[in-house]
């Protein structure tokens, strides 16, 4: 599993111009099993994808299509862990 730490490198009005792709691009990766949660950080510098995937190199090649990397308006840092402990409602994210 991977935290994907968004972090925006240009002002909001050019990530807004990209807003509608993006969501695009995360509605397809969610249809694909690949995304469980995504939101905006607050203050809104950037956002987090919650991404259950099988390897980094996997999730490297999924980010490529984000238009917000297409168009270098964010960076992203890829954080891998593995959940030991959750709420019963996200049980299923445990390794079993």
């Amino acid at each position: 599993m991977f935290i994907v730490n968004l972090t925006y490198k240009t002002e909001l009005a050019s990530i807004d111009q990209f807003l509608d792709e993006h969501i695009e691009f995360l509605n397809e990766q969610y249809e694909l099993g690949n995304f469980l949660a995504s939101g905006r950080k607050i203050p809104r510098t950037g956002g987090i994808i919650l991404c259950k995937v099988g390897s980094k190199s996997e999730l490297e090649k999924i980010i490529e299509k984000d238009p917000f990397k297409k168009n270098e308006l964010a960076d992203y840092e890829l954080t891998e862990f593995v959940p030991s402990k959750t709420c019963e409602e996200l049980g299923f994210l445990l390794a079993k």
